[in-house]
């Protein structure tokens, strides 16, 4: 069943001879539950595709669908609360509040909802994720790995449509990198959580079921992995 559409995706940046293409006329369809990585070189349109996907930045041409939602009509105001509501988003740096602790960190989405947050949930989360004992820290009192485990609770608590994860281990060492992607491997196969993924690297995208490669705005591979 298909979750996330795109139809003749495009964003340019300025004007005449100084324009830039950053995506030019992608068309592609996420299914539910999938796990796909989106690769290519630097200023090849990744990180862009991402940020359209999440809503974070407008399409200059094109749809893009959640859902059945055209997210590419919605107000600001309408876009902030479905982005927060329907996408998970982690990012390299994590971008966690520095003055709140690790549980309401997770639990912002919900707080900012005015919302009574699932407690079953969020401990089933926290413990998955091996936070438990973490709760009460701050941001500044965690290690890279606790941090970016930390985004990843906040970005599965409100249970999104998809995730998507724009180079989530490109700041942490092997070992950390190794136990975040394991922990998005296990939210795709137990939780069913639908994933994209965008990345560099080859041996990252190979977790994934799918392998979408993009150069200069383009889709010029799209596979699936054995």
């Amino acid at each position: 069943m298909e979750i996330l559409k795109c139809q003749n995706l495009t964003k340019t940046y300025g004007r005449g001879t100084n324009q830039i293409t950053a995506l030019d006329h992608i068309n592609l369809s996420i299914e539910r539950g999938s796990f796909t990585a989106v690769v290519g070189a630097s200023g090849s349109g990744k990180s862009t595709l991402l940020h359209m996907l999440g809503g974070v930045d407008r399409p200059t041409e094109g749809s893009i669908y959640i859902e059945d939602t055209d997210i590419s009509t919605l107000t600001l105001e309408q876009l902030a609360v479905f982005r927060r509501r329907k996408v998970g988003l982690v990012y390299q740096f994590y971008n966690l509040i520095p003055t709140l602790n690790v549980r309401k960190n997770i639990l912002l989405p919900v707080l900012l909802d005015g919302e009574k947050p699932d407690e079953a949930r969020f401990e089933k989360l926290v413990t998955t994720l091996g936070l438990s004992d973490r709760l009460s820290h701050y941001p500044r009192e965690l290690s890279g790995g606790q941090q970016q485990r930390t985004a990843i609770a906040r970005s599965l608590i409100y249970q999104p449509a998809i995730l998507l994860a724009d180079e989530p281990t490109g700041n942490l060492d092997r070992k950390n990198s190794d136990e975040t992607l394991e922990l998005l491997r296990l939210s795709n196969r137990q939780y069913k959580q639908t994933i994209l993924l965008i990345t560099h690297d080859e041996k990252t995208a190979l977790m994934a079921d799918r392998i979408i490669t993009l150069e200069d705005g383009k889709i010029i591979a799209d596979e699936v992995t054995d």
